[in-house]
């Protein structure tokens, strides 16, 4: 059994992790700060594109550049990029995510799809077994 600290940190942990991270070491305040912040996620977003473009070779100078991998963790940086950016806009990060997902998901595949967080499973604790 391994002990909490060598585990992976839970998304929400995580995200609350690095905005206080990002928080403690920004260089601006106030308005300035969270509009530069919130703009980070055009650079994550350039960056997807570029490692699309370089994963199909679609730059005959460069020809192949990046493997799908890499796209897949650009898209995982603008994921988390995201979530930090709703962290500095609210404390509730993860009740105004879930409840916005809830209404994506009700608006895109009806009503019957959406899974409300009463219904979810009961999180396990750290070498619990259900």
């Amino acid at each position: 059994m391994s002990d909490q600290k060598d585990q992976p940190a839970g998304l929400w942990t995580g995200i609350e992790d690095l905005w206080t991270w990002v928080d403690t070491n920004r260089p601006l305040d106030g308005r300035e700060g969270l509009l530069l912040r919130i703009l980070k996620l055009s650079e994550e977003v350039g960056e997807v594109s570029q490692a699309v473009i370089g994963a199909t070779g679609q730059n005959p100078r460069k020809g192949v550049t990046h493997t799908w991998d890499d796209v897949q963790a650009e898209l995982c940086d603008v994921v988390i990029t995201a979530l930090v950016a709703l962290r500095t806009l609210t404390p509730d990060t993860q009740e105004v995510f879930t409840r916005h997902l809830a209404r994506v998901v009700e608006r895109s595949l009806g009503p019957s799809a959406v899974v409300h967080p009463q219904d979810l499973p009961a999180q396990r604790g750290v070498g619990e077994i259900r």
